[in-house]
């Protein structure tokens, strides 16, 4: 038996950014930065005074590439690899972050994560998620360790778009529906017992308090709602899996997402805010209620997640973009999590069948 619950330290503080180098420095004298464009914008000048001050040379800041492709892990471990640099750090969001993990494996480099937005638990788990370089979903890369350290710094999380929340918001209640999907082909023990009643209470937190985060960010304001969202995004719910293992992963909401990225009209959409449709189809396949479904239609609407294919930017699909939505997804990894066969078929009806509900409440959607 083997579990990585999550990275091995997890520090999260307002203004945690200007004490980087004095948690960095205990991996050694070099470094190099890796992330987005946007993020590596917003880190690097006080993460450089931070490591200068604690005697750390940050020797490359690198861009990640875009997507977190197999081409770019291969190209950055590369160019890192006779660099000759201690630690790894690499900023920004889900992709950047499953890039470098892969990368740091592969050279067996301590990393540290930066994440600029709460939008995945990327910085919290083992794996990776691979895409093409077009965007499109690849399977799961497992040459890929988690963070030696992660930091948080609440009050970037703050400054982010809030549409980065809101998507983590929907990629983390997926934990609880997917979750009490892939256990049911589990004997049950400590371990996945547990996990299941950690994505319980992440759940539940969401429930109760994932609004006034999203009013947190849209007031630019850090909030104990807010630090406690962005703790269960990024960190708690890594946990899940982490305790879970191979009886608790993703399930049919991550493979319709994973099935939806074939279409690339919804590349403009975030992940977690497509894993959020996701799951209101994998309900359908496992005949949800019609009230349970809108009631969680309903809590979409409070928070600002889309719950229609329109919304998402899909739109008038032919029926062979249906066939092969259906042919693709079940050949995911992921939906073999399911406890029950899933066949195309099945996923085109869920998809319809969520799509439906979800244009019948698209009036009630409240004035802003």
């Amino acid at each position: 038996m083997k579990v990585t619950v999550g990275p091995a330290q997890y520090i999260r503080n307002k203004s945690l950014l200007e004490d980087a180098g004095s948690y960095i420095k205990k991996f050694g004298k070099t470094a190099a930065l890796i992330g987005g464009q946007i993020s590596r914008g917003l880190v690097e000048d006080s993460l450089r005074k931070s490591l200068t001050e604690h005697e750390i040379l940050l020797k490359q800041s690198l861009w990640y590439g875009g997507e977190s492709s197999q081409a770019n892990i291969d190209r950055l471990t590369a160019e890192l690899k006779d660099a000759n640099v201690d630690v790894l750090i690499t900023t920004g969001g889900g992709k950047s972050i499953d890039t470098v993990k892969a990368v740091a494996y592969q050279l067996n480099k301590p990393l540290v994560a930066i994440p600029t937005i709460a939008a995945t638990c990327a910085a919290a788990t083992p794996i990776a998620i691979l895409y093409s370089d077009d965007g499109e979903f690849i399977g799961i890369e497992r040459k890929s360790k988690a963070p030696d350290l992660v930091l948080v710094d609440s009050e970037i999380i703050t400054k982010a778009p809030v549409r980065f929340l809101i998507a983590g918001i929907g990629d983390t209640l997926a934990k609880w529906f997917e979750t009490q999907a892939s256990v049911k082909k589990a004997v049950p023990n400590i371990l996945n017992q547990t996990a299941v009643a950690i994505a319980g209470k992440v759940y539940q937190t969401l429930l109760q308090i994932g609004k006034n985060a999203v009013t947190s960010v849209q007031t630019q304001t850090v909030t104990k709602e807010l630090e406690d969202v962005i703790d269960t995004i990024i960190l708690v719910s890594g946990s899940v899996s982490g305790y879970g293992g191979d009886d608790c992963r993703t399930a049919g909401a991550h493979a319709i997402y994973s099935g939806l990225t074939i279409f690339p009209e919804v590349h403009e959409t975030y992940h977690g805010e497509i894993v959020a449709f996701g799951i209101l189809a994998q309900l359908c396949m496992e005949n949800t209620s019609e009230d349970e479904l809108k009631t969680l239609i309903g809590y979409y609407q409070e928070v600002g997640l889309p719950f229609t294919l329109r919304q998402m930017g899909i739109t008038n699909l032919t029926e062979s973009q249906w066939q092969k939505l259906g042919e693709f997804t079940v050949t995911i990894e992921e939906m073999a999590n399911m406890p029950f066969e899933v066949t195309p078929q099945m996923v085109i009806d869920a998809v319809r069948q969520a799509d439906e509900l979800g244009n019948g409440m698209l009036s009630e959607i409240p004035a802003v």
